[in-house]
């Protein structure tokens, strides 16, 4: 199973978003607390409707004990800084995959601390997708890689 793991996110519709891809794709996810916003937010649960319900979420109070439970996964940060694109890696049905915050991303630390750093190739112009859209558009890759899609 694909982890989707979120740190401290801050837009709850994206969030939403979020539980509803995965749970239409078999997603686990990790949320990394605090959030910008509490999961009861209206904005939250318009978005996500159900699909709470069927999806698989775990909460970290925040990025040392994520990395205290999940010791021996891989995982993969997703940032806008690495040389690396996404569709040249290969993703393993395990992996954890790493999205920052929509407002900055992770630290520095956090950064110095992943060994494996991708990027999804945008044109010249724009600075960066929306959070949402980047997770579908990676899982979806790690996803065709690993078979789910047969």
């Amino acid at each position: 199973m694909i982890n989707i793991v979120l740190y401290k996110p801050d837009i709850p519709q994206n969030t939403a978003a979020i539980v509803r891809l995965s749970a239409c794709l078999d997603l686990k996810m990790h949320i990394i607390e605090p959030c910008g916003f509490n999961l009861n937010d209206s904005r939250f649960k318009r978005v996500a409707m159900d699909y709470l319900n069927l999806s698989s979420m775990v909460r970290y109070p925040d990025f040392e004990t994520f990395m205290n439970k999940n010791l021996e996964s891989r995982i993969v940060l997703m940032t806008t800084k690495s040389k690396k694109n996404y569709h040249n890696f290969g993703f393993k049905k395990n992996d954890f995959l790493l999205f920052g915050r929509e407002s900055a991303g992770v630290p520095d630390k956090i950064h110095k601390k992943i060994k494996d750093k991708l990027k999804v190739p945008l044109s010249g112009k724009a600075r960066s997708l929306n959070v949402a859209m980047t997770v579908a558009i990676v899982a979806a890759e790690a996803l065709k890689q690993n078979n789910f899609f047969k």
